[in-house]
């Protein structure tokens, strides 16, 4: 089923310095959501921003916020998170064994819901969550650092999860994260992923608008 474009620049690349500015700039650029990276140093070897951060952003703009829990037992926080603006959540399958829990939890918040995966984590463990979110995440670096390069290899499991969605017949949305590029966004998008999260792409560029455009353009010529 096929889902419009959507690009998701990462603040995690973002000037801390400048965050107010920059999420405007992104917003006046075209992007369609921000992508939001919380990590622990616990689940992934990097800790980055929590709630206040999002709750302190949530009035300066109408992006749509897209939270990324890179944390172990996420429960604990979703409560959080929905106070402080979120409108998707993302949890990763391997950071809990209550992910049907976890997920309930956050769609009585309000939020949607999304689960991700790890570059070695197989795509079939997800098949039996696909009626309980509306996205799935696939990482294509492995998670806890910005600026990795993209792993083709993490291509099967986008391949695997778009099949297994068509055989649903359910809306659910495909974005990658992890080194995605206007040289590369076509590959992903070939596969079935119509959302993409770019960090460095975006906010190392000279000018956000062309790069957005970029991205959205490769992968809206190959998306399938």
């Amino acid at each position: 089923m096929n889902q419009p474009i959507k690009i998701a620049p990462s603040l995690l690349a973002a000037d801390f310095s400048e965050l107010r500015r920059e999420v405007r700039a992104i917003e006046d650029a075209g992007a369609d959501w921000l992508h939001l990276d919380v990590m622990d140093g616990h689940f992934v070897p990097n800790i980055s921003f929590g709630a206040p951060i999002i709750a302190a952003l949530r009035p300066h703009t109408r992006l749509f916020f897209d939270v990324h829990l890179m944390i172990e037992d996420p429960i604990r926080y979703i409560a959080d998170f929905v106070r402080a603006g979120a409108d998707s959540i993302t949890i990763h399958y391997e950071s809990c064994e209550n992910q049907l829990e976890v997920l309930s939890a956050i769609r009585e918040g309000g939020c949607r819901t999304a689960i991700s995966i790890k570059p070695a984590t197989p795509a079939f463990v997800l098949e039996p969550l696909l009626p309980f979110v509306d996205m799935v995440l696939i990482m294509s670096v492995e998670p806890g650092f910005g600026g990795q390069s993209f792993m083709l290899e993490t291509m099967q499991n986008v391949e695997a999860v778009s099949r297994m969605i068509r055989d649903s017949g359910l809306p659910i949305e495909i974005q990658v994260d992890g080194g995605i590029t206007a040289e590369n966004a076509d590959i992903p998008a070939s596969c079935g992923a119509n959302n993409f999260v770019a960090g460095s792409a975006v906010f190392r560029a000279n000018d956000y608008s062309a790069a957005i455009a970029a991205i959205r353009d490769r992968a809206a010529a190959a998306y399938r």
